[in-house]
């Protein structure tokens, strides 16, 4: 079969360029059914060519552009292509559009498992469009895998081409799991379910154009089933396939909520769940100079549900070179997984190897490039430092630092770095990390005394426990919090540039009383005051003071600013309140912010100060943030959900109740780009407020005709405006996008901002065992910033 295939596609969504693929020794399989969704397809790919063709029509239910991205990668996750195509400028309500189609082709020389990241412009949840694919490939898997949700995680798969039979394989789980296909085409009557064996497990009747059936707990001896549809029309949701139960802790992949495998023939099953992970990272870049000793560990994992040995090996792309590889079997027990090293000594030239893991009839790779010189981030990098699909800080500069990357850092009085991990408090002394035990976190703040001791807060089962140390941080001592429940949260008073608690820094906790199930975001619950005091016997409480029974919340995966500050024997504390949604928006415009101090000294509590609002209201979002400079005037933002932080000062120093300027945007509201979120503030040693948070860009070249999210930043000296913002990170992806950053000063006024890029997508974030944060740092005030190393955290003030 000869085969010629001309389109068009568009690579930047404003330019096209016409493609064609010819081969007389490559055929193309069947077409898959079109389908609904985003995700993407894993192809075990043997050595020769592989070429895929993807189709894609709008469904122009809609007004957006929907464009369709298709990322092809390697096993090691290399960028082959990125191609588009275009919306098909049909009006919304024109109808479903013409095909348009592009290729993708590589030409495997090691083989391994590929992917295709599929992505919709305007539409991640991949609704306004259907899609389908074929290939030379004769193993593939379909991962259904759209943007996130609020919701509990489900990725039912939705068929969409009823001029057509198809069967849906999927593997079935061993628990008792119920199918429901809804949506069927009007003619259908039944629908089948066998197993691998082409063996008939039930023949399921539809009414009402839905099928539902339950299916008893047993081995599945023949997998994959299938379901077969006469007419593939349905929407199709199967438990532990396509949903699963709230509190599901299988540690296997095929049964874990994320994303759901499926295939239209049973032929091109291949085990992707039960090797998922098998090899990772999927590459790492090293710089070394010449004769200098290097080594870098791989993680093997056994995602299945047996006990596997799994095969290592060298593999050179290239001419082969001295490296050794410290293990080349490997036993390992369901869910277990082991560290192997590649040892080397750098030479003057760049150089590559690929190790290859095997488990029985799964084989793929991962990379390892050896670099010669130095590592590039030694120096300021270009800002925006621009994320890419697979190819982001370590791939770009090898960033790959000694420091924990667990946690953003705190430094303490002395300017000694601190990071709290999963089980651990990490701190630098004497150019050495060391890290002590002592359990897990509640919350990742690190907080210290005027005297250098060091806090945290954890948990011990349900009982919430502040840790103290007195040796810096070389041991930890646990005490109970009084009255908390499993479901409080909790804040601890951060370093923010001038305050500095005279003794142990105050805590406050939060406990949610209520919901509002007709307004989603609105939460609210009781916000009281903790204050830790030393005893005879350690760390005593006083009794708790309650500051609000309508507090919205804390502050807890991006932004984390301070909600409290001291000054002398003062506790100043921010908070935002929940207020009646049927009060229109002129009257309250957004979360009420409120200020509060309490004095220590003489056990008074003041009223609280309403000092601005942060849009829209009754948004769990909208987290304010309080610093005060070195002569005591404080610094309020209120928080905000897609709309300018507004900036409040302190009239007098110190004092809440002599005044306090008019809450004012730090940007042009009128704008479309002032859309603000998950804001950080600190202050520097000359009193320059520096904020960081999202900010949405629209229709720019990075994305044109959609939308994106950045880390961006912006300033205000003394006495002057606030700064234009400026744009730190750009995302790889257009739509939804967090970074749950955090942004933290040290003794000095060096700013460190710390982030970990958070995907919408699903298919991306699964592909990542493990996640690690980057750590940004700027030397001179916000002016220049580089990737940390491990010289930017050992400024040690004696």
């Amino acid at each position: 079969m000869r085969l010629l295939v001309f389109l068009t596609v568009s690579v930047l969504l404003s330019s096209t360029l016409s493609c064609t693929y010819e081969d007389d020794n490559v055929q193309l399989g069947e077409w898959t059914p079109k389908a609904g969704g985003c995700g993407g397809i894993f192809f075990y790919a043997d050595e020769g060519p592989l070429v895929i063709e993807i189709e894609k029509q709008d469904l122009n239910k809609t007004k957006s552009s929907t464009a369709l991205r298709a990322i092809f990668v390697g096993p090691d996750r290399k960028l082959i292509q990125d191609l588009w195509i275009p919306d098909d400028n049909i009006p919304q309500g024109g109808g479903t559009g013409p095909a348009q189609s592009l290729i993708l082709n590589a030409e495997v020389e090691h083989p391994g498992v590929y992917a295709v990241m599929i992505t919709v412009a305007n539409d991640r949840y991949g609704e306004n469009i259907i899609w389908r694919f074929r290939t030379s490939c004769k193993k593939y898997m379909i991962e259904t895998s759209r943007g996130h949700r609020d919701q509990h995680h489900e990725e039912p798969i939705v068929l969409h081409d009823a001029e057509r039979e198809a069967d849906l394989c999927f593997l079935p789980p061993d628990n008792t799991f119920s199918i429901l296909a809804t949506n069927l085409a009007d003619d259908v009557e039944s629908l089948e379910l066998k197993d691998a064996q082409n063996r008939q497990i039930a023949v399921i009747s539809v009414k009402n154009d839905t099928a539902f059936y339950t299916v008893d707990e047993g081995t599945r001896l023949a997998t994959p089933w299938k379901l077969h549809f006469e007419k593939a029309q349905s929407k199709v949701q199967i438990q532990g396939v396509t949903k699963w139960s709230v509190g599901d802790e299988s540690n296997y992949f095929h049964q874990f909520p994320n994303g759901a495998f499926w295939t239209p023939s049973s032929e091109s099953w291949f085990s992707v769940q039960s090797n998922r992970w098998l090899l990772t990272p999927h590459n790492r870049t090293i710089f070394g100079d010449q004769g200098e000793k290097k080594s870098i560990s791989f993680k093997v994992h056994n995602n299945g549900i047996k006990a596997n040995q799994i095969t290592l090996e060298l593999e050179f792309p290239n001419q082969k070179w001295d490296i050794q590889l410290s293990e080349e079997k490997v036993d390992l027990a369901p869910n277990e997984e082991k560290e192997i090293t590649l040892n080397w000594i750098a030479e003057k030239v760049d150089q590559v190897v690929h190790l290859r893991a095997t488990c029985d009839d799964y084989s793929t790779y991962s990379t390892l490039y050896a670099k010669a010189g130095r590592i590039p981030t030694d120096s300021h990098i270009d800002i925006p430092l621009v994320l890419k699909p697979y190819f982001q800080e370590h791939e770009q500069y090898g960033y790959l630092p000694d420091y924990p990357l667990d946690n953003q850092p705190y430094f303490n009085i002395d300017n000694r770095p601190f990071v709290r991990t999963e089980d651990g408090v990490f701190s630098l002394k004497n150019e050495k990390w060391d890290n002590v035990q002592v359990g897990s976190p509640n919350g990742s703040i690190i907080a210290f005394g005027a005297d250098g001791d060091v806090y945290t807060l954890a948990k011990k089962n349900d009982q919430a426990v502040l840790l103290h140390s007195q040796d810096g941080g070389k041991s930890f001592t646990s005490y109970d919090i009084p009255g908390s429940s499993p479901t409080s949260r909790f804040d601890i008073e951060q370093f923010s540039g001038h305050n500095i608690p005279a003794g142990p820094p105050p805590v406050t906790r939060y406990t949610q009383r209520g919901a509002d199930k007709n307004h989603f975001w609105r939460r609210h619950g009781d916000l009281e005051l903790l204050i830790p005091k030393k005893g005879s016997n350690g760390i005593e409480w006083k009794e708790s003071i309650l500051i609000s029974e309508k507090c919205l919340g804390v502050s807890s995966h991006s932004g984390i600013p301070s909600s409290l500050v001291s000054l002398g024997s003062k506790i100043f504390i921010v908070w935002g309140e929940v207020s009646d949604p049927e009060v229109s928006k002129e009257i309250i415009p957004g979360v009420p912010v409120y200020v509060t101090s309490y004095d220590i000294a003489t056990g008074k509590l003041e009223k609280p100060i309403l000092v601005g609002y942060g849009a829209p209201p009754n948004d769990v979002h909208n987290i304010p943030g309080i610093t005060l400079d070195s002569k005591g005037f404080l610094h309020v933002l209120t928080g905000t959900h897609g709309r300018p932080f507004n900036y409040t000062r302190s009239i007098e120093p110190g004092n809440i109740n002599g005044g306090w300027t008019e809450a004012e945007p730090v940007m042009d509201v009128k704008g479309s780009q002032s859309s603000q979120t998950y804001l950080g503030l600190v202050t520097g040693k000359d009193n320059t407020l520096h904020l960081a948070f999202r900010l949405w860009r629209y229709n720019t070249d990075y994305f044109p005709n959609n939308y994106f999210a950045s880390l961006a930043y912006m300033s205000k000296k003394p006495g002057e405006p606030w700064s234009e913002p400026v744009l730190l990170v750009v995302a790889p992806f257009s739509s939804y996008s967090v970074y749950r950053h955090r942004f933290t000063i040290d003794r000095l006024g060096r700013l460190y901002l710390s982030f970990d890029y958070w995907s919408t997508y699903w298919f991306y974030r699964n592909d990542k065992k493990d996640r690690k944060r980057t750590l940004l740092m700027s030397p001179d005030g916000g002016l220049s910033w580089k990737l940390a190393d491990n010289k930017d955290l050992k400024t040690e003030i004696r």
